[in-house]
């Protein structure tokens, strides 16, 4: 005789949303998101059902319903912007909100965000302040520059100084600089938006001063550098030096602004990196406007910088778009906290947490990828894991070519296969992202702190033993 709770139910024999409401009644949560879970379920084995999918009677009998309603309730209760643990080693991993802030930065972000703050208020005076001010002194004693304005990214920085001060005219740049970035938006098509005129010049791989200067006419507004920070041209290649750009624009009494992206402060070549220029490197040369982002190597909090001149910065300022584009005071707190580990480098790189993972040694990443591998031997689980050495990357389009020396953790479950391991670590309350590499599960290691370790090893053993 055929068991009848197995037995394959039609949507007839579904309950009732009102019914399905009197089996959880004593939840406590909030009547709209019980009946929202509720349609949800209802829904679900409903198109299973029509389906020939694997819904049997006793799936609907009152205590499968209940215990279905929990797993989807606490499912929709979770928080959709979650903590995940990074263990691919891509330090400024975009798609998982590039740098991770230093704790100085937290406590500053908690403070200004648990009570008032003087915004936009002079303590001095007693009168309306400008929030600008309250971060552009620190901006310039660590980058040189004469005056700073931030807004709430790097493009939008370079769309506001082309707006205030190429509206309608030309705009002079190389055309191997006409860089794309993420999100298929490319230089052109901002420099279109602010009503400036492009000009290119030169070759792909090689422009030389004279190009510049053949292309400067009455309605030349600027001169635009764009650092590639996000691809190389090797081999027959060549581009002109801030210098000798602000060297020309100036003698036609023209500026000269390099849009540097990646933001880099300190002289990464130190830390056994490729050098990178850094912000008061391209202010020092010459150039009169350099903007930048906030959250890649700068290692803060997302924002676009803008320093150089006084006058130009001041003209930027009084722009109507940049009400628009101005940061709050989260992002102000972040920068402040930021800038001021700046003032020793030493202190930057320690505390810093995407500086120190890219200067992290390659002997200090294999001892803390033996701790995470001893942990997951501890575990019991079932699957064949190794410490190997690895590659990682710097992310965020800064520095592309840019191999970091490292190790990693290799899982191969025995019970699943490596996909389904790496959509179970995904599916977490607290989520693992990792990569997959010659048939195995690879947990780089850089990108994980210490003490994280514990806790990526209970991770990974919910997913090997755990069931969905």
């Amino acid at each position: 005789m055929t068991d009848q709770a197995n037995q394959t139910p039609s949507p007839s024999d579904l309950p009732g949303v009102d019914e399905f409401l009197r089996l959880v009644e004593d939840c406590c949560a909030p009547l709209a998101l019980k009946k929202k879970v509720v349609r949800g379920l209802i829904d679900s084995l409903r198109g299973r059902i029509l389906a020939g999918g694997d819904v049997a009677a006793a799936d609907l009998e009152p205590a499968a319903l209940v215990r279905s309603f929990d797993a989807a309730l606490a499912r929709a209760e979770r928080p959709c912007f979650r903590r995940v643990i990074n263990a691919t080693g891509v330090v400024v991993h975009t798609n998982l909100g590039r740098s991770v802030l230093p704790d100085t930065a937290l406590e500053m972000i908690a403070m200004v965000g648990g009570g008032y703050s003087n915004l936009e208020f002079d303590l001095d005076t007693g009168r309306r302040g400008s929030r600008y001010s309250l971060v552009a002194d620190l901006v310039c004693e660590i980058t040189g520059a004469e005056a700073a304005l931030v807004v709430n990214n790097n493009a939008a920085a370079v769309m506001l100084c082309l707006d205030t001060l190429a509206r309608g005219r030309e705009v002079i740049v190389s055309r191997g600089q006409l860089v794309e970035i993420g999100g298929s938006f490319r230089i052109p098509d901002v420099m279109s938006r602010t009503g400036a005129i492009l000009k290119e010049v030169g070759a792909t791989n090689r422009t030389h001063l004279r190009d510049y200067e053949a292309a400067i006419s009455e309605n030349t507004a600027m001169l635009l550098k764009v650092h590639t920070s996000n691809y190389r041209i090797i081999g027959f290649a060549s581009e002109v030096a801030g210098t000798e750009l602000a060297v020309l624009a100036h003698r036609h009494g023209l500026p000269v602004m390099e849009d540097l992206g990646s933001g880099c402060i300190v002289d990464l070549s130190r830390y056994g990196l490729t050098r990178e220029p850094t912000v008061r490197e391209v202010v020092e040369s010459g150039v009169d406007l350099v903007t930048f982002s906030g959250d890649k190597l700068l290692g803060g909090p997302q924002a676009g910088i803008i320093v150089g001149r006084r006058d130009l910065v001041e003209k930027i300022r009084k722009n109507p778009m940049n009400r628009a584009l101005r940061i709050d005071k989260f992002t102000l707190a972040g920068l402040e906290a930021v800038f001021r580990l700046y003032r020793d480098e030493v202190e930057a790189v320690r505390r810093i947490p995407t500086l120190s993972m890219l200067a992290c040694s390659a002997d200090e990443l294999k001892k803390r990828a033996r701790r995470l591998a001893r942990r997951i031997a501890a575990a019991e689980i079932p699957a064949e894991t190794r410490v190997v050495p690895t590659v990682s990357r710097v992310g965020g389009g800064a520095l592309p070519d840019q191999d970091l020396a490292g190790y990693a953790v290799t899982v191969r479950p025995e019970r699943m296969t490596v996909a389904e391991l790496e959509r179970r670590l995904r599916r977490l309350d607290t989520p693992v992202i990792a990569r997959i590499e010659e048939g195995r599960l690879l947990l780089d290691v850089r990108t994980v702190a210490d003490g994280e370790v514990r806790e990526l090893a209970a991770a990974l053993a919910a997913a090997l033993g755990g069931t969905e």
